[in-house]
């Protein structure tokens, strides 16, 4: 797979957006890409024959953190701007991070909050679902139940999972994330993903990507991004491969970048943007990656088709007389 992931080219772009795209979606089961952007738009497009589908504006309220359901509804109690959603995999219930400090619980049948939890870090809460719909993550601290709302007293530097059937009882394991360099504080998170196989746990922050054991909170790997020094620090999105081997994420020298996610060493670097790549989504049944940049550029990049390998065998005229 390293070969093939080094072919990776642009293989179509769209400039639909007048500014930067915040936020992509795949479509879990047909050939179609979402972006969302800072100029209130979402774009739908058809990566199976590289057209646009749809434009929706979003005037009123703006658009992030975009996702694909199945029922479309307006979900009103957050009092600051969402940084972050993430959909269970297995129902009908997601997960809502905002700058208001808060974490909400939402089932798309009902518009009412099914619960929240309240937060004090010094970033923004994240929180991600684990792909069996059973566990979740979040960067926060201590828990206490106050009928369908979860205070939490939080500290930064802590990672907490929490059973989804019962996330009322508090965490069942806290991890504390360690520096990423020595004589640093611990990151202070932007994201946080689950592998599929749920073994693992990505956390990320402006500088760096943390590889985590999902059952002891260890760090397996840490990945820095190469550095800008004339760049503010920049949050970065990250994707993981279907097959749990690789993770991608764009970088400030304007490239996107692929590690291996057993030794969190790089094994591919596209390049060919004018914009930063600061969100990118793996198709999940496809070898196709999406990439959305501050320049409002969405690119589709594929792997170079190689011809097939013809093999050539020189026959002596004494093998082909026979005796």
């Amino acid at each position: 797979m390293d070969d093939a992931l080094k072919t990776f080219h642009i293989g179509k772009t769209f400039g639909d957006n007048k500014g930067n795209i915040n936020a992509l979606d795949f479509h879990r089961s047909e050939d179609l890409v979402v972006s969302a952007g800072d100029d209130e738009s979402i774009h739908l497009y058809n990566t199976a024959t590289g057209a646009k589908v749809k434009t929706v504006m979003s005037k009123r309220y703006g658009v992030a953190c975009i996702s694909f359901t199945h029922d479309p509804k307006y979900f009103k109690g957050h009092r600051d701007r969402v940084v972050g959603v993430s959909m269970s995999p297995k129902n009908d219930t997601f997960m809502s991070a905002s700058l208001d400090k808060t974490i909400r619980f939402w089932d798309l049948r009902n518009t009412a909050c099914q619960g929240l939890l309240q937060t004090h870090c010094s970033g923004h809460p994240c929180a991600a679902y684990d792909q069996q719909g059973l566990v979740f993550a979040v960067s926060t601290g201590n828990v206490v139940m106050r009928g369908l709302v979860v205070a939490v007293s939080t500290e930064d530097g802590l990672l907490k999972l929490y059973d989804v059937r019962s996330f009322e009882k508090g965490p069942f394991t806290t991890f504390h994330l360690q520096p990423t360099a020595e004589g640093k504080s611990p990151p202070i998170l932007s994201s946080l993903m689950f592998s599929y196989d749920g073994w693992k746990i990505f956390a990320t922050s402006p500088g760096c990507i943390q590889i985590l054991d999902a059952y002891k909170g260890t760090c397996l790997h840490t990945i820095h991004r190469p550095e800008a020094p004339s760049m503010p620090p920049q949050n970065f999105d990250i994707s993981i491969s279907p097959d749990d081997q690789y993770v991608i994420s764009g970088c400030p020298d304007y490239t996107i970048r692929a590690w291996r996610v057993s030794n969190g060493t790089e094994a591919a670097c596209w390049s060919g943007l004018s914009g930063l790549a600061t969100v990118v989504k793996w198709a999940p049944r496809r070898k196709l990656v999406a990439s959305g940049d501050t320049e409002g550029k969405l690119a589709l990049w594929v792997p170079t088709a190689k011809p097939p390998t013809i093999t050539t065998i020189d026959v002596d005229d004494d093998m082909m007389t026979g005796p």
